[in-house]
């Protein structure tokens, strides 16, 4: 076998630039294809860019250093969460533990939850390994604090035992956390293995009406103003999601099972066959809608170029013409909102004469946004597809405003979540396209994109708001002064930071009123 001259080592730049901005695994290997490397990402793109910097290679640790240069090969794959990468790294590191790693090296694993059905009084408790005793084993769970919120939540819920061994001691009959919701004493151990079996239902995941039910209380408390309870509410949520939510478990890998690389142009021909496209997807763009409360509803649009996300074209919009939770009005607005700024962007940015104006005034948008893209004469084009994340009403509700834009033809689709069924206008049916399917992961991918900036901005909107019900305690600041601060000064962070003075200046406050909100900020802090 002859192996490659050192001055053949390959430039993986080019490599580092096809890694998509999603969470997964990556895999270094050396001359001769030895696995040297595993590290997760919840962005495999910025993570694994950082490694060929030039400044990362100057400043590097020796250790970061001789890695960097035995690495001849890269190889990755995409996940379909932070957890799931966590989960596969740990996994893949046993199998062929590399020489660069040191984490997972022991035999260190991640939390399980054991359940012994044989037990007179069955306890919950927390295990590492799976044995062949015919106990329930539900996990492993990458995010141990999380289950362990998990299971003080199901100690309140159910009236379930958890850590320890037999029955209910006395202390655990009298303590508080049995009596909140549901008694402990009085009860036989038939009754008590109906908790169980309830308990055990919904760590598997299957009671999501217990989910619905902390959701809507969350809402109502944000409707509300109390914004203390909705974050403590939305932790909660937050936490059980982290606990329960569906994980794949990995099996052994060898050389020839370990994940492939993911191969954005094959992807992109694949997605062309299943939908039938003139020609392949290059510029996708994906809308979604997240709303916690009447008072914040937003939708963002990302947008995949050649398969990999383009974060600077993506954006986040405030719905500002629907009352109420109403995903299919929300969406109606946001493609209107965009479409039609893409039109007047082409319109104004294309240098044409009174002459071509009067020539192409009956021409269709789409057709003159084609034609003036094949002139060169603008920058702007509409997508190759647009993607709605939702199913039959949300598609129906942005075909519709495309219509009213003149745009009959843009080819659109909805991705349903549930059971990831692709619609398309005019067709009764969904289309299911198989697991492993290159085109099913590439709409996945953009879905799941533009659900996580949806949500960021969200999640944004829900920390501004909280902060600034700060000051509505505050003595002395009526409404309309406090949207007169937070006008000014933008947050209520940047209120804290401000002098008396510049406080004071501000019409209809003054400055006695301005010393007392830098006390009351201060005393908050």
């Amino acid at each position: 076998m002859t192996l490659p001259h050192p001055k053949d080592k390959p430039d993986l730049r080019p490599k580092v630039h096809d890694l998509p901005h999603q969470p997964g695994v990556y895999i270094m290997r050396d001359r001769l294809g030895r696995v040297i490397y595993v590290g997760k990402a919840r962005d495999l793109r910025k993570r694994v860019g950082q490694y060929f910097m030039e400044s990362k290679k100057r400043t590097a640790d020796p250790k970061t250093r001789a890695l960097l240069e035995s690495v001849w090969d890269l190889e990755w794959h995409t996940v379909r969460s932070e957890p799931e990468a966590l989960l596969l790294e740990g996994r893949l590191i046993k199998e062929f533990r590399p020489k660069y790693n040191i984490a997972f090296r022991d035999d260190k694993r991640f939390l399980m939850v054991k359940v012994d059905m044989a037990e007179e009084w069955p306890r919950f408790r927390l295990a590492r390994f799976r044995r062949e005793d015919n106990a329930r084993y539900f996990g492993p769970y990458p995010d141990a604090g999380a289950l362990r919120q998990t299971l003080h939540f199901m100690r309140k819920r159910f009236g379930i035992l958890t850590f320890g061994r037999g029955a209910p001691t006395e202390r655990e009959l009298k303590t508080s956390t049995f009596q909140v919701l549901l008694k402990m004493s009085g009860l036989d151990p038939s009754k008590y293995r109906e908790r169980v079996e309830e308990a055990c239902e919904f760590i598997a995941g299957q009671s999501k009406e217990m989910l619905k039910e902390l959701e809507e209380e969350m809402h109502k408390a944000a409707g509300k103003l109390d914004f203390e309870r909705a974050a403590t509410l939305r932790n909660m949520l937050a936490d059980l999601r982290a606990t329960m939510a569906p994980t794949r478990r990995f099996t052994r890998y060898t050389a020839q099972t370990l994940p492939s690389t993911v191969v954005p142009e094959a992807d992109m021909k694949a997605l062309q066959d299943a939908l039938q496209l003139a020609g392949p997807p290059r510029i996708m763009e994906c809308f979604d809608i997240a709303n916690i409360s009447n008072t914040h509803i937003v939708a963002s649009m990302v947008c995949f170029r050649d398969g990999a996300a383009d974060p600077s074209s993506y954006r986040r919009y405030r719905i500002k013409t629907v009352e109420g939770q109403n995903d299919f009005a929300s969406m109606a607005e946001v493609i209107r909102r965009r479409y039609s700024r893409v039109l007047l962007e082409a319109r104004d940015e294309a240098a044409v004469s009174p002459g071509d104006e009067a020539e192409y005034s009956q021409e269709p948008p789409a057709e003159a946004l084609e034609r003036l893209n094949r002139q060169g004469a603008v920058k702007v084009r509409l997508p190759d597809l647009v993607i709605v994340d939702g199913g039959k009403g949300q598609l129906s509700s942005a075909c519709k405003e495309l219509q009213r834009l003149g745009l009959h033809e843009q080819p659109i689709v909805g991705l349903a979540k549930e059971f990831e069924e692709i619609y398309r206008p005019g067709r009764p049916d969904p289309l299911r396209l198989p697991e492993d399917s290159g085109a099913l992961r590439l709409l996945q991918r953009i879905r799941d994109e533009a659900h996580r900036f949806a949500n960021g901005y969200h999640q944004l909107l829900m920390k501004r708001r909280i902060a600034e019900s700060i000051l509505d305690d505050c003595p002395g600041v009526s409404r309309t002064r406090k949207e007169a601060l937070l006008k000014a000064f933008g947050s209520v962070a940047r209120l804290k930071r401000t002098p008396v003075e510049a406080i004071a200046a501000i019409p209809g406050i003054g400055p006695k009123l301005a010393e007392q909100i830098v006390e009351f900020l201060r005393e908050r802090s």
